[in-house]
């Protein structure tokens, strides 16, 4: 017998995994597949415009991996932002696999259009990013998997953060207890079983080290900060960031979280004031740096200052000719 090809099982296995989503929803291609799912376009019949719809692929087990993708769901159906994508539906299919249905997203990832925009551009997109994971840790959700290819910008240029598949609700565990976290977060929401404190969740290079050490270390915002900047790091790659900002992203990786940014905004701090040529908290200037920084930022003002004085001078020299 003749062995299938690759093509031939990915065909099979995209038949196999292909979500019978009732009558409301007509699925389309398959967009994505990921460690817990696979998103597709379909259509909303009743509404009729394009959606994504995310389900768990058949061959993987539903239990803790069911969970995870309903609890995502709920996440980002608590978060209202312009920079999270929103949730319309969620259900089960026939054959008892969840799903949640989704705005569609058409754009491209943060990591390609990075590559073809200057520094600036690309650290006001990275501020677009803090803003949005600065707001779902204000509702007590902790992302964990921060990552530029998580970031979608979309036809307009809206930043979107995606993915939130291993994100942490606080509600249990050391985290329950941080005060930056909404008492309501608190009482209302659980941490499902995987995600909990001590489980090693994200992307390699992107996981802080007191997460990927073993025993059960709280997470808590700091974790993010600590992707961010990773994020940053990788987003500025080629470029030659200046001592003040390269002193950011060292304070934002420190492997120490206590040496780390204590909050997203204050990481997003200190990038908007090196983008607006003010001092940077992370990094100790000099007095001539600090001369330098004032001359760009008010460069205008000091040469009109001095054209004027040259003036003032011609004209004394002159009337004492």
């Amino acid at each position: 017998m003749k062995p299938l090809s690759d093509a031939a099982i990915a065909r099979l296995r995209d038949a196999v995994d292909r979500p019978d989503a009732g009558d409301r929803y007509e699925i389309h291609e398959l967009l994505g597949r990921g460690g817990m799912g696979a998103v597709y376009r379909a259509s909303d019949r009743r509404l009729r415009r394009d959606v994504a719809l995310k389900v768990l692929t058949t061959e993987l087990e539903h239990g803790e991996l069911a969970r995870r993708l309903e609890q995502e769901a709920r996440v980002l159906a608590r978060l209202e932002h312009p920079g999270i994508i929103s949730v319309h539906d969620a259900g089960e299919l026939a054959d008892g696999r969840p799903f949640y249905v989704m705005r569609l997203v058409r754009g491209r990832r943060l990591d390609e259009l990075a590559r073809e925009e200057s520094p600036g551009q690309v650290l006001r997109r990275f501020l677009a990013v803090c803003d949005a994971v600065s707001f779902a840790h204000s509702r007590g959700v902790i992302h964990r998997d921060l990552k530029p290819g998580n970031v979608m910008i979309g036809e307009f240029g809206e930043v979107l953060v995606l993915d939130w598949g291993a994100a942490k609700i606080a509600g249990s565990g050391p985290a329950a207890a941080d005060p930056s976290v909404p008492a309501e977060a608190r009482r209302h929401h659980e941490v499902e079983p995987d995600t909990a404190d001590g489980a090693i969740i994200g992307t390699p290079g992107y996981i802080p080290p007191e997460q990927s050490g073993g025993g059960k270390p709280a997470v808590d915002v700091r974790v993010d900060v600590f992707g961010l900047g990773v994020m940053l790091r990788r987003l500025l790659d080629g470029a030659r960031p200046a001592a003040p900002l390269r002193a950011i992203l060292a304070r934002a990786t420190a492997e120490d979280p206590a040496a780390r940014y204590a909050s997203v905004d204050a990481l997003a701090a200190d990038v908007r004031a090196w983008l607006d040529g003010t001092a940077v908290s992370a990094y100790r200037e000099s007095a001539l740096e600090r001369a330098v920084r004032f001359y760009r930022r008010n460069n205008a003002l000091i040469l009109l200052l001095l054209a004027y004085l040259v003036v003032r001078l011609f004209i004394l020299w002159w009337r004492g000719v």
